[in-house]
Formats: C-alpha cells, structure tokens, sequence
C-alpha cells in the first residue's frame, strides 16, 4: 500500500511556552465564569404615596456591596454570584427592610420591589421573607433551574439524572428528539465534555454545587456547540463561616442479593481563610461498588469491580467589593471493567478501562461601574482513557477469543481492545455585560481554544451477522487507529435583552455567535485498485487540506404578557456542533494509513451539524401557587454524521467489504408536545407533573448505521423512521412531601410507551427467514414505568446543637418492575439467551447518614 500524508501539528514550541505559563501563573476566580452569575435590580418606594425615593441605601451584608438608588429610585447590582443573599435597603426618616433568602439564578434578572414605611420614630427593621417569581420572564426559552439542595433530596446520583426528569427528555437523557451527545456539559461556563467520543468526562461531588440551569430549548447566543441542550452546573464558592460536611450510604448494610455492593463517602469543608477576604471550599466523593452483576463478577475479577473518586476545590479572593480573583481545580477518576453476558463465563477477558479529567482555571472578574463588568478566564482541561493491558502488543491478532459449540458464550481468549488517548484543551475566554439606558442589557464575549490530542487506539472485531452470530471464517474487522493532531476552535457573540415589559409587557432576547473550526488536518484521496476481480488494494494518491469550518448562529426569543398571571413566549434559532473528533481524525495519521485502511476512516472535511428550532410557549399562574405551561416544539435537523462504504464487494484490505469513511447526509425532524403542572413551593407538597408527547424520526440513528447496514448486507433507510429514543407518551410526577418533625418524602414516578426496535426474524441467527423484509425500527417494546422513594429525617442532639443529622432512605424501582430496554429482531427479550443486560436494574435500597455542622 502506498501512502503520501503530511502532517503540520501547528502546536509549536512558542505556542507552549506562552500558553502554560500564562495558565499556571495567572489567579483569577472561578466562581465568575459565563453563565454562573446573575443581576439584582429595583425601585424603592414610599409606601403611602407612591413617589420614588432616590438615594436609599442598598446594601448586600455578604459580600459588602452597597449603593443608592438614582433619581428614579433604581437601584442595580451586577455580577452577583449564584446563591441566596440577604438585602438591607434604609433612609432616613423610613424604617428599615431587610429581605431574606433573595435568590439570583445563573444569567438572570431578580427584580425587588420596595415600599417604605415613613416614620418619625427608630422602629425595628422589617424582615421579609422573599420568594421568587412563579413566571420567570427574562427566560424566553425552556430552562429548568435546580439548586444543590434539590439534588441532594432527590433519589438521583448527578445533575445528568436531574435533567432526565425534566419534559421532553428520555430515561438516557436525549433532549426533545436528538442524540445524548448532542447535550452540551459545563461546569461553571466551561465544558468537561470528551472531544474525541462524546459524554461528559466527570462528576462532581453534589457537596460542591450550588445548583444548575438546565436548558432543552432556545437557549441564548452565549451557548455555542450543543444542537439540544445545555446544562451548566454551578459550583459554591466558601463564605465567611466554617461549614463541614460527611455522608456515608451504602445499599448492602443487610446483604442479600438484590444489591450492587456500593457505598458511597462524601466530605466537604468550607469558610475564610482571611475574613472577608479570602475564602476555600474543597470537596471530595469515592464510589466503590461490585455493580449489579457482582455474582458473575466475584469468580473474574477483584472487588471492587469499579471506583470513582471525585475531588474539587476552589479559593476565592474578594480584593475590593468590585474586584475578585481565585482559582478552582477538580478532578476525577473511574476505574471499571465491563460487563456482557455472552462473556460471563470469561469475564476476566474483558479488558479493564480507566479515565482520569483534571481542570485547573483562573479568572478575573471586575465591576468597572454599576452598568458594566467582565470577567476573563483561562483554563487548561485534561483527560486520558485507556483501555486494555499495558503494551499493545498483548493483542493476538491472528488468535480471537473462542467460542462454544453453540457460538453463544465465549470461553476462552481476550477481547482484541487496547487504547490510550489523551486530549488537552487551553481556553481563554472574556465576557462583558453592559446595562445601556432602562431597556438593554448587552452581553458580549469572545473564546478561544486550543486542543492537543492524541489517540492510539488498536481495536479487532470478528464479522457478525445482523443477528450478532460471529461469522468465524472471515477475518476479523480491523478499526485500529493512531493520530495526533491540534485543532484549534473560536467564538464571538453578542446579545441584546430589550426589556419593555413595564410599559408594554413585552421582552426581546435577540442575539448572534459566530463560531470557527480549524481542523489543521488533511483528508487522503484513496483509491481502490483492483489486483483480482475480487480484491482490491487501497493506495493514497494524495491529500487535501480540510478547510475552517465557519457558522453564523441567530438567536430570538420573545416574552409577551397575555393576561394579568399570564405570559406567551416564542422562540426561534439556528444551533450547531462540530463533529466530534474521532469523526474526523480516526484513522488519518500517517502511522495508522501505513498499516492499511481503517475499517471505519475519518474524514477531516465534515461540516458542522446543524438545527433549526423553534417554540411556542404560554405560561400561567394560578391559585395555590400552581403555574401551568404548555410549550409546542419543532426542530429540523441537518448535516449529520453518518458512515459511507466506498469500496463495495469482496476486498481483503479493510474487512471483507471495503472500508467506510464518515459522511454528512443524514436528516432527522422532531416535534412535541410538553403540558407542565409546577408547584415550587408550598406549605406541605411542591412538585412537578409533566406529560410530553413527542415524534423524532430521521434517515440515520448512529454515525456507524451506514457501516454495519452495508457488512450485513442490508438495504439502506430510503425513508425516515422512527430513531431509536423515539418516546411518543411520557409522564414524569416529582412529589415531595414536606412532614411534620423534618420529614421530607420525596417521590419520583415516570412512565412511558415502548421505544422501537427492528422486527427482522431469524430462525438460524444467519439469514432471515424467507420472505422477511428489513425495516428499521418497524415494532415497539413493551411500555417502561418505575417509582422512586427518598425520606429523610433532619435532627438535631442537644450535646452538639450546632450539627444538623440527616438519615435517609432512598430506594430506586421501589415495585421491583421489569422494565426492558432491549429486544432482539425476533422480538425476544435479551435474546436467544435471554440476557438480564435486557432489563433495567430492579429494586435497590441505599441507607445513608449525613451531618451538616
């Protein structure tokens, strides 16, 4: 095989010796990134006349801010950090008010309104109890926000489960209709995304967060790369009191089989360093656990079977009342080995993974005036995955696992898996707002990033059937892979909130981002060359430099009020991704084309995915503090990534078909329905109670359909069908049940109707049976419901008064269903072997203590 490739890496020697250092040595706050701080704004009145009162004194004791109202009797707080906050506002000849628990929430407004009472005598101040808006009308598309503490009374594990339990989100988390990977993860503004193969890179400790917006629909210009969904977890920054934390849960404390073997351990500490000044909070959270299949595992590999540990830590540095620097760090690491039940008898084949991320970011934010602050950052992100045994080399090619007579179980052997990869990314990024006149508030940035990445990857698979029967007499699949490559990626954004809703009831979100791409890669030009009427050899002639990828995002959402409790909103916008980067690198390097072509070849050239959206929302509040929402949606979805065979026929290069290059065609459209019945607070119950009705269907359901429907032989998809997390009916319940004595009970029930899967019978697990005729996710499985419980009971003990007890009981499936998640084409529930993989997990009970002091 001949192969031509040049490769520039474009990460030079200068490159390093300016980005480190300026990463490392540069302290700025990490409480401050994009989309973790919110406004406080009002008037002051005087309570018997009504005149606006200028010069009142605004003060916020946490942080030592304070101003005076303007002549219109305005007052404005700009960049407020995420949290509650307590407000004093006073003059003279009036009694003091002092508002308590005022909420700001990540890139909104909170609006007080105050009258004050005139008095000729000093009277005690006034103390009340703030409450956030039923409606929040700066938001003009659909977002959910979910404090730190509602994620710790919930029976979930992580923000990414809190997310599932919103309307128009599946049980795997695919937002109205697109891919999971299609959902963008960001810990205080920056992503912890993995670049190379999609999902988010690591969990935080529940100790450290503050709460987190989650976004399914019409999310602002700010946000770039994510077709369906944004959710950006806010971390807490310490405070001027020393607060401890311990949790320890575990869901064997009596044995039994119906467990996983798991304990859970959560410390967390936080308070100043120097009073109002300088403040830290770290967190740590560790994981073991023998998972469900601890019974198969227990004969194959050591206990634990997987371990996660979770670390955080941020320092923050007030220098003035409008000056702040800090820094933050965390990091993760999962070691775990998989399991599949056709290995059960050889579990110890399977290779052992691992995945470590670590970010370290700095940042500086400052208050020019009272219209106008920014905050700049840098931040470097690490992660590395690896796969398999130490060396390569341990893989035996020409010697696959083995099988039973049936070729249902593998016996004998080791999967042919190995892989390390590594990517950094360096980001430096600067965001601005600016409060022109009464009506607008501008928002403005720019980002850039620099990736190092680095994959080597040796991967062998046999051929198998449709069916999953391997097919022994044919050489095994080869999607080995080696490449290093620095891209490099841009934003510019700006956004204009134009609120005119105290004359005229309505409010404008109206913005553009434009992003860019650089690939700094070069696609081969390979061609087949026939040397038999049935062999080919592959040679790369030459290459052609990938170009920069360039998008142009609108963005407009419209808040209008209808009625005296009720609000419409609209919302319309263009939202894209860039491929991830295995799409495009995957068997490119030089390294890698010299031993052949991959089986599955990435392609350097492919253009963003792309979606147009839109929404129509009507919000109303009524008695009792109920809101009632109903949001239509429509999305069409374009440019998506699929795989293309090129070389049809019986070539022994790259399989037994040719090789498949990943392409853009594939073309999905989604819509729905979402009915919403919210209640956030309330004296005994709050909760939340939605039903979604939803259609998602599309050309394609993966990026490797085209692939596996060409080695199977099969027809492609000449029309749209429904994709595979097409979940038409879904009703979600969110209860908790607020007890006398400190009792919380908190209930979660979800239900909704069978997925598709393909009906394509075979009575040989080789060929179908006559006349069957493929038709991709053509049947439904069976409907999925499950209830979720968590009590708990807060205390105190008289011999440590200051430490608030916490012992919960939490149990996930509480009626044990079986719920199935898959189906073989024979309609049989885990197959001809009746794989338990097929079902969810059934019940599990986790008893847990937890003391806050």
């Amino acid at each position: 095989m001949t192969c031509i490739l040049r490769h520039d890496p474009r990460f030079t020697f200068l490159r390093r010796i300016i980005i480190v250092p300026a990463v490392l040595l540069v302290s700025v706050s990490s409480a401050l990134f994009a989309g973790t701080n919110g406004m406080l704004e009002g008037k002051v009145r005087d309570k018997r006349t009504g005149e606006l009162l200028p010069g009142v004194n605004v003060v916020l004791p946490a942080l030592q801010r304070g101003t005076t109202t303007n002549a219109q009797g305005a007052f404005l707080f700009q960049d407020l950090r995420t949290g509650t906050y307590d407000v004093r506002i006073s003059l003279i000849g009036y009694q003091t008010t002092l508002y308590r628990n005022v909420t700001i929430d990540p890139d909104l407004r909170t609006r007080l309104s105050v009258d004050l009472l005139p008095t000729e005598v000093e009277l005690e101040e006034i103390v009340v109890q703030r409450e956030k808006p039923l409606i929040q009308k700066d938001v003009t598309g659909t977002t959910y926000i979910v404090s730190g503490e509602d994620i710790m009374l919930l029976p979930i594990d992580n923000v990414a489960e809190a997310m599932r339990l919103k309307a128009g989100v599946t049980m795997e988390g695919n937002v109205r209709g697109g891919k999971t990977s299609e959902v963008l993860y960001l810990v205080d503004g920056l992503p912890v995304q993995d670049v190379l193969s999609g999902g988010m890179t690591a969990m935080l400790p529940t100790s450290s967060i503050v709460g987190a917006s989650i976004m399914t629909g019409g999310f602002e210009a700010e946000y770039g790369n994510a077709l369906s969904g944004i959710v950006n977890i806010v971390t807490k920054t310490g405070t001027d009191e020393h607060r401890f934390l311990a949790r320890l849960d575990r869901d064997n404390w009596f044995g039994g089989t119906q467990v996983s073997k798991a304990s859970n351990i959560e410390l967390n500490a936080s308070g100043p360093i120097v009073e109002n000044t300088l403040r830290y909070l770290v967190s740590f959270h560790g994981l073991v656990t023998d998972t469900r299949w601890w019974q198969d595992f227990q004969y194959a590999v050591p206990s634990p079977v997987e371990t996660n540990i979770n670390g955080f830590g941020k320092l923050d540095y007030q220098i003035n009342p409008t000056l702040r620097l800090g820094g933050q760090m965390f990091y993760s690491r999962r070691d775990w080995h998989d399991y599949e039940f056709d290995w059960r008898y050889n579990l110890g084949g399977l290779p052992p993974e691992q995945r470590e991320a670590s970010r370290i970011a700095f940042m500086l934010s400052q208050s020019l005036s009272e219209r106008f602050f920014y905050t700049a950052s840098l931040s470097r992100f690490s992660l590395q995955s690896s796969l398999g045994g130490d060396r390569a080399s341990d893989i035996r090619i020409d010697e696959p696992y083995q099988y039973d007579f049936y070729l249902w179980y593998i016996v004998a052997g080791r999967r042919g898996w190995w892989s390390s990869t590594r990517q950094e990314s360096y980001t430096g990024k600067v965001d601005a707002t600016f409060k022109a006149g009464a009506d607008h508030l501008l928002k403005f940035g720019a980002e850039y990033t620099q990736y190092n990445l680095n994959s080597d990857v040796e991967k062998y698979e046999p051929r198998r059937t449709y069916f999953g029967r391997p097919i022994l007499n044919e050489p095994q699949l080869d999607f080995s892979s080696s490449y290093g490559y620095h891209p490099r990626s841009g934003s510019l954004y700006l956004q204009d909130k134009i609120d005119l809703s105290q004359e005229q009831g309505v409010l404008v979100n109206a913005g553009v981002r434009y992003d860019f791409l650089d690939p700094t890669a070069s696609r081969p030009n390979i061609e087949a060359i026939p040397v038999s009427q049935s062999e080919y050899e592959l040679v790369t002639t030459n290459t052609v430099k990938a170009g920069m990828k360039h998008q142009i995002s609108p963005r407009l959402g419209i808040a209008m009020q209808v009625a005296e409790h009720g609000y419409f909103f609209v919302n319309f916008g263009w939202y894209f991704q860039y491929p991830l980067f295995d799409y495009l690198y995957t068997g490119l390097d030089r390294v890698a084309l010299a031993k052949g072509v991959s089986a599955l070849t990435g392609n350097p050239n492919l253009e963003p995915e792309r979606t147009v959206a839109y929404e129509l929302s009507l919000k109303y509040s009524l008695p009792l503090d109920l809101v009632v929402s109903a949001t239509y949606f429509k999305k069409e979805m374009r440019n998506q990534i699929d795989s293309k065979t090129f070389v049809p026929g019986d070539s022994k290069v790259a399989g037994s078909f040719g090789f498949a290059e990943y392409v853009n065609n594939p073309f999905a459209t989604a819509s729905g329905l979402e009915l919403t019945l919210t209640r956030d607070r309330g004296a005994w119950i709050n909760g939340e109670l939605s039903y979604t009705y939803m259609v998602t269907e599309g050309s394609s359901g993966s990026a490797q359909d085209g692939f596996y429907i060409a080695q199977y032989g099969l027809p492609p998809a000449v029309r749209l069908f429904p994709l595979s997390w097409d979940q038409r009916h879904t009703i979600k319940l969110t209860s908790n049940f607020l007890l006398p004595w400190n009792m919380n009970i908190l209930v979660l029930a979800q239900y909704h109707t069978g997925r598709p899967y393909t009906d394509y019978p075979t009575s040989t697990g080789f060929e179908q049976i006559d006349g069957g005729k493929f038709v991709q996710n053509n049947a439904r499985m069976p409907a999925f419901s499950t209830t979720d419980l968590k009590a708990e009971q807060r205390f105190t003990m008289g011999w440590w008064s200051r430490a608030l007890f916490r012992v919960y009981l939490d149990i996930r499936n509480v009626f044990n269903s079986q719920n199935v998640l898959w189906m073989d084409s024979n309609g049989r529930i885990g197959g001809e072997l009746g794989d338990p993989t097929a079902y969810a997990p059934g019940r599990r009970t986790i008893l847990g203590v937890q003391v806050d002091f």
